[in-house]
């Protein structure tokens, strides 16, 4: 069977190859932040310049459910939540910070889809699960915390890549 994400470019992808790319982990949905020494504060991810720090955090947008790792509000996210990462092929070459796991940038940078993406098994998601890939039962609700506050919730995890 011939894998499309092999024999194709990311540009070249039709809509519906490039949402199925997507791994599912949710871990876009997360909140990351970068140190700006003048301000002494936290810039969101909009803000952030390719080679500089990234902090995650285990912070996770109010849309997200947690359990199913999807957007409950998908069509409508960027209206809803404007700071909300939309990767584009138009966009492509500014997905350094997205994690090094991301299926998009794993194609991007030569790299290949990890052995738990969901396009390479039957029950599609629970492989992903199971190696701790995606952000289920990891993360708290940004409507539940003090966002100012977020260094209390820096997290490594979503920086690991089992592949």
């Amino acid at each position: 069977m011939v894998k499309y994400w092999e024999t194709k470019s990311l540009e070249s992808m039709t809509d519906q190859e490039w949402e199925g790319l997507c791994d599912g982990c949710a871990k876009c949905c997360l909140h990351k932040f970068i140190d700006d020494e003048e301000a002494d504060q936290a810039l969101p991810t909009q803000y952030i310049q390719q080679g500089e720090k990234i902090h995650y955090t285990n912070i996770v947008c109010h849309l997200l459910n947690t359990k199913t790792c999807a957007c409950t509000q998908y069509s409508q996210r960027t209206k809803l939540v404007p700071e909300c990462v939309k990767l584009t092929k138009d966009n492509l070459q500014d997905i350094f910070f997205m994690p090094q796991s991301c299926s998009y940038r794993r194609l991007y940078e030569g790299r290949g889809l990890p052995s738990w993406h969901p396009l390479l098994h039957k029950n599609k998601k629970s492989e992903m699960h199971k190696k701790g890939m995606s952000v289920r039962g990891k993360t708290v609700s940004d409507k539940d915390v003090d966002i100012e506050e977020f260094e209390d919730y820096i997290a490594l995890w979503p920086v690991e890549d089992l592949d």
